[in-house]
């Protein structure tokens, strides 16, 4: 009989298989990356194959990583990629160490921080580092028993092997098959799934030869045509009976039966093989089976409160039999179907108890929250309703909450519910339970059950601190189903409250402020928030003092009042700064403080403070204030004629994953580029996006997408209803330069005094250079005043809008040209100048249809300058594509490239698919050479 005792298992008849596996390997070695998907059903071999493969892979000079899904640990997020990547509380790794820190809320331990959302970012950063010191293999084993995390880790990994030299794996079985596993098979093409079959007779016969070790007779032939193909069930069947020596090998080498007892099953067979272990071995492997397939020695001596010394003696027997084998610093069942046998032999009651008791112990070593919740978890998920929460772990969950939600707030809402349920009503703790499941269930987008919870425990909770949290959750549950105003009166209630602090005083008066500020009530709001800074006097409070500023930056940004919003931004950061509870506020006066700069024409400044929060969004996981940052950036950008970097920040992140009025906006932005570029059927393609999300956004007014609408129609020869979009919405100062020039084209002289009296009113803000343009522009439409559109021209051109500024011109060249004493000269030179600004934008229609315009009128211009036609090759490349594409030559990975341009390394990820896409290449290394190739061509 051949040992199994080395973690190595027998590989017989896949060698096509293998093959195919060592050749993806060569090519991850080569720099080449790739997604892959092997599956089959239990038992057949997916496993040993892969690992047979990353022996290969690591003898390549890979990396290799290696992690399992687990049945027990599905509702907790990331824990295969945990272990893969080997995250524990201290490694001594940079990356790693934050992580871990990450997940124990050490970090960002802020309310509604997302923090398997924030983990995701930084492992998927750390895989992106691991890969740029060597190429890497990387396996998620068991992945139909991971987490929905994990999968959409695994899934953002394969769409970006091509920049990465990493062969990404993933092992699973054909059930159970959920949507987002069936996604993978969608992402990874068929030629890199590999299906693992039953083993055909001459491999069966060649496995049955190697185990018994000989040639196998007749009868022993007969048996293991029963086991259909399935080498596991071969092998647990071949030692099975030579475990009761019901095997013979005669002189001739043959191998036969001796006996008739064999098992009939392959849970049979597992159970034989278990029955031959002793009890003190067994009682450790049912420990072993709590803890999941996988296992650290160190946690096996806490919940068995044993020495190591003490548990040598059972661990050896397990592994001399076949049970557990080494798995790096850890061991391992050998097959998850050994550890279900072990752990399903146990009564349900006993399971529980040795749950908790295991968790009791885990929660007194320290050990991640992740861990202590997992063996928590089957308390709550028994049938048996008795099972009461232990004191113990109500002091633990409420020391964990916040971390706990922002990591697993299923998990979280499942170990709350039973903890209030099993707290005396009279018990100060029930109050600040009710809290966090009430926050537990918001998070899980249980709005209304929030709210019922929330409002139960105010009715009985005393403390200040947890009535102005219940508030606070009954406020947002309220925001979300569009019930604002019904929180005014009870917060004014809470207010007149006997006895409050000042700083609860403070906190109640900011909720007020922030429910005036939705309701529209801009004056309330105002006086609400500076009422909150008075209370407050010297007392210090982050949150409200935070908080409160926010709210009034905000009401200055609604009055136009630009400039004072700017010290107002100042004082709040100052005051938020390094407080991880109040990382979203901080998220949120960083974007309304790059809009500001923008609208004071502060480019540089504006895109500045909006890398600063799309890097702390990155890193913080805070998926909302991403999208919303990248949003504002695409804005940024289209006005400062950066089209190619507008687009790419488009795509950055998926538009599922966004508020549906920033996929508006987004696609608004792209169709505007794409409009004036030419491309109108790329444009509508964006607008159609655009209507599946525009519905529900209500009677918001999304600029971009209004003015992305007008545009189709007047592309579509139909100015009069591309007039009638913009006007029939409430027009911010974006709108009306569109509506004035469609105006003076129609002829429709009421619109376009309205647009320029609306455009002066704005421009008393003498400061910003593209209000007074703006103005200009306007009333040199309605006066069709040459000279006054040039001004108009030069105050664009100064506050940076290139595309503003080639209108302005446009409209100077045609007034110039229909003047009663006609000056050819200056509409000539203004007619140059626009075509050279639509051209440096690649506003290829703007340009044809000037040039019609004047061809027209007999009034022609020299060769124009050369612009990007190509759209594949080197010269296709962007400027931005052209910079990072150099970077990828010289050896830098996309973080580094990231943090050299200021860019995201989303951004810079997007660029590099370009870039590949353009290239018609499929990894880094072909960037490379098609570099080489380029500049030798050039010379």
């Amino acid at each position: 009989m051949r040992p199994l005792t080395d973690g190595t298992e027998l590989l017989v008849g896949r060698d096509g298989e293998l093959s195919r596996l060592v050749a993806w390997i060569r090519e991850v070695a080569a720099g080449r990356g790739r997604a892959v998907l092997v599956d089959g059903e239990p038992g057949i071999g997916k496993s040993a194959l892969v690992r047979a493969a990353c022996v290969a892979a690591a003898d390549a000079g890979c990396q290799v990583y290696w992690g399992a899904g687990d049945e027990l640990g599905q509702a907790l997020p990331l824990l295969p990629l945990l272990d893969a990547l080997r995250i524990t509380p201290v490694t001594r790794d940079p990356r790693r160490d934050a992580i871990s820190e990450l997940l124990g809320g050490g970090a960002v331990a802020g309310k509604g921080t997302d923090l398997a959302a924030a983990a995701a970012e930084q492992l998927i950063a750390l895989v992106d580092e691991l890969c740029q010191d060597e190429p890497a293999v990387l396996v998620v084993d068991e992945l139909q028993w991971a987490d929905t995390t994990t999968v959409a880790v695994w899934s953002r990994l394969a769409r970006s092997v091509r920049q990465l030299p990493l062969l990404l794996v993933g092992v699973l079985r054909p059930v159970p098959r959920r949507d987002d596993l069936r996604s993978l098979f969608r992402i990874v093409r068929p030629a890199e799934r590999l299906r693992v079959g039953r083993l055909a007779e001459p491999a069966v016969l060649e496995l049955v030869a190697e185990l018994a070790g000989g040639k196998p007779g007749a009868r022993l032939e007969e048996l293991a045509a029963d086991a259909a193909g399935n080498p596991l069930y071969l092998t647990e069947l071949i030692d099975a009976l030579a475990r009761s020596s019901c095997l013979k090998v005669d002189t001739a080498g043959i191998v036969e039966l001796t006996g008739t007892a064999t098992p009939d099953s392959l849970p049979e067979a597992i159970a034989d093989r278990l029955g031959f272990l002793s009890e003190a071995a067994r009682t450790v492997l049912r420990a072993a089976a709590l803890l999941g397939d996988g296992f650290s020695v160190g946690d096996l001596v806490t919940v068995t409160n044993c020495t190591l010394a003490e548990l040598l003696p059972a661990l050896d027997e397990a592994r001399a039999a076949g049970v557990l084998v080494a798995a790096g610093d850890d061991l391992a069942f050998r097959h998850p179907l050994i550890r279900h046998a072990l752990y399903d032999e146990m009564p349900t009651a006993v399971r529980v108890a040795w749950h908790q008791a295991a968790a009791w112990a885990l929660a007194e070593a320290n050990a991640p929250v992740e861990r202590v919740a997992r063996q928590l978890l089957p308390m709550v998920s028994t049938t048996d309703s008795r099972v009461p929460v232990p004191d113990w772990a109500v002091r633990w969950l409420l020391d964990v909450a916040t971390p706990l939600i922002g990591q697993a707030p299923v998990v979280a809402v499942a170990l709350l519910r039973r903890a209030v349920r099993d707290t005396p009503l009279d018990d100060a703790v029930t109050g600040a339970l009710a809290c966090r499941l009430a926050e537990a269930y918001y998070r899980v987008d249980n709005v209304a059950q929030a709210e019922r919870i929330a409002l139960r425990a105010l009715d009985r909770v005393r403390d200040a601190d947890v009535r102005v949290d219940l508030h606070t959750t009954v406020l947002q549950c309220r925001a979300t189903t569009g019930r604002t105003a019904e929180s005014l009166a009870s917060l004014n209630e809470a207010l007149d409250q006997p006895g409050l602090q000042a700083r609860h005083r403070a906190r109640l008066m900011v909720l007020i402020a922030r429910t005036r500020w939705d309701l529209g009530e801009i004056a309330a709001a105002h006086r609400a928030a500076s009422a909150a800074l008075a209370e407050l006097g010297p007392s210090e409070d982050r949150w409200a003092t935070g908080w409160a500023l926010h709210v009034l930056s905000l009401v200055a940004m609604k009055r136009g009042e630009w400039a004072d919003a700017l010290p107002l931004f100042e004082r709040a950061m100052a005051v938020v700064r390094g407080d991880p509870a109040l990382i979203d506020l901080t998220l949120l006066l960083r974007i309304n403080q790059s809009v500001t700069f923008g609208a004071l024409d502060r480019y540089t400044d504006a895109l500045t403070a909006a890398g600063q929060a799309r890097e702390l969004a990155d890193r913080t996981g805070s998926v909302v204030r991403l999208t919303e940052v990248q949003s504002a950036l695409g804005r940024l950008l289209l006005d400062a004629g950066r089209w190619d970097d507008a687009l790419a920040e488009v795509d950055v992140v998926a538009d599922e994953r966004k508020d549906p009025g920033v996929v508006c906006c987004d696609h608004g932005v792209a169709a505007i580029i794409h409009f004036h570029r030419g491309e109108t059927a790329a444009a509508r393609r964006h607008l159609d996006v655009a209507a599946l999300y525009s519905e529900r956004i209500g009677d918001r007014v999304v600029e971009p997408l209004v003015r992305a609408r007008s545009l189709a129609f007047e592309h579509a020869g139909a100015p009069e209803r591309a007039l009638a979009v913009l006007t029939a919405v409430d027009m911010g100062e974006g709108l009306l330069g569109e509506a004035a020039r469609l105006a003076a084209t129609l002829g429709d002289g009421r619109v376009a005094a309205e647009m320029e009296a609306r455009a002066r009113a704005i421009a008393a803000e003498p400061t910003v250079s593209h209000r007074r343009a703006l103005a200009l522009y306007c009333r040199g439409l309605l006066e069709q005043d040459g000279t006054m559109l040039l001004r108009a021209a030069d105050g664009y051109r100064d506050a940076g809008r290139p595309l503003s500024q080639a209108k302005a011109l446009e409209a100077a060249a045609i007034a110039f040209a229909g003047a009663r004493d006609e000056d050819r000269g200056s509409a000539r030179a203004a007619f140059t100048h626009a075509i050279d600004v639509y051209t440096e934008l690649d506003a290829q229609w703007d340009a044809a249809r000037l040039r019609a315009v004047f061809r027209a009128l007999g009034i022609r211009r020299g060769p124009t300058v050369k612009h990007r036609q190509t759209t594949r090759g080197w010269d296709s490349l962007t400027p931005t594509e052209g910079r990072i594409a150099a970077l990828v030559v010289e050896g830098l990975s996309n973080p580094q490239i990231a943090a050299r341009l200021y860019l995201s390394r989303r951004t810079v990820g997007t660029h590099v698919s370009h870039i590949l896409t353009k290239l018609d290449v499929h990894s880094r290394i072909d960037i490379v050479r098609e570099a080489a190739r380029h500049q030798s061509a050039s010379g």
